[in-house]
C-alpha cells in the first residue's frame, strides 16, 4: 500500500435477508394478479477473495453485461460475449470496494428448477452442484483514488432476481463506505436502460452540466 494512503475498508460480510411481503388475501383492495415471487435469504460480502471469477463472468453473461459491445459500435442486437476472465480476475483485485451478494444453492435450484447451466448462462458444468453452496447472484465494484473520486461498475444481478432490491442494496452499500471515506464525487458509467435503476439510487446529471467522454480512437481501424 502506497504510503499516506489510508488503510482500506475491512473485508466484512454481512447477512441480509430480503423477502417481499406476504400479501393479505382478506384486504379488499388487493389486486388479482400473479404473486410476485419472494427473494430467497442472501448474504451480501465485502471480501473480493470470495468472489471466484469464473462465477463472476458467468453471471455477467447471464445479465447480457459483456464489456466488448462497449468496445463496437452501439447495436441493439449484438450478442454478448465473455468478459476476459484474466482481465476481470485483475479489475475485481484492483477495485477500491467489491461488493458481492450470494444465495443458496437449494434456493435457485426451486427457483429455476435445477438447471444449473441456465442459471449461469454459461453451457459449462463448474461443479456447483453441492446443495447448501453459495452462488453468486449479485455483484458490483468501485474504483477510487481514495481522496476525491470515485466510480460505480459492474453492477449486476441474475435476471431471475432482478427487481427485488438487490441492485440498489449493492448500491446502497457502496456509497455508503466511499462516504465514510469523505469521498462525495461519485459516478457512474450506464446504458440508457440502467439509467432509472441509477436514477433511484440517488444519481443524477452532474450540476456542473459535464458529459462523460469515452476516448476510442485508438479502437478504431
Amino acid at each position: 500500500m502506497a504510503a499516506g494512503v489510508g488503510r482500506l475498508p475491512p473485508r466484512l460480510t454481512t447477512l441480509a435477508v430480503f423477502s417481499s411481503p406476504t400479501p393479505n388475501p382478506f384486504s379488499p383492495n388487493r389486486r388479482v394478479a400473479r404473486p410476485r415471487p419472494r427473494t430467497p435469504p442472501i448474504s451480501i460480502s465485502m471480501d473480493p477473495a470470495l468472489v471466484d471469477p469464473a462465477h463472476l463472468q458467468a453471471l455477467m453473461l447471464a445479465c447480457a453485461h459483456s464489456c466488448a459491445i462497449r468496445l463496437s459500435a452501439p447495436d441493439a442486437a449484438a450478442r454478448p460475449e465473455p468478459v476476459d476472465i484474466r482481465k476481470l480476475r485483475i479489475a475485481v483485485a484492483h477495485s477500491f470496494l467489491v461488493v458481492s451478494v450470494f444465495c443458496g444453492a437449494r434456493f435457485l435450484e426451486e427457483d429455476d428448477g435445477g438447471d444449473e447451466r441456465r442459471f449461469l448462462g454459461l453451457d459449462l458444468d463448474l461443479g456447483l452442484g453441492r446443495r447448501g453452496e453459495q452462488r453468486l447472484v449479485g455483484f458490483g465494484r468501485a474504483v477510487s483514488d481514495v481522496g476525491l473520486t470515485a466510480s460505480v461498475h459492474d453492477i449486476v444481478v441474475h435476471p431471475s432476481l432482478q427487481r427485488r432490491g438487490i441492485g440498489r442494496k449493492i448500491v446502497e452499500k457502496i456509497t455508503r463506505v466511499l462516504h465514510s471515506r469523505g469521498i462525495y464525487d461519485i459516478s457512474t458509467l450506464c446504458t440508457g436502460k440502467e439509467r432509472p435503476f441509477f436514477e433511484s439510487c440517488g444519481f443524477g446529471d452532474d450540476a456542473m452540466g459535464s458529459t462523460t467522454m469515452m476516448y476510442t480512437k485508438s479502437m478504431q481501424k
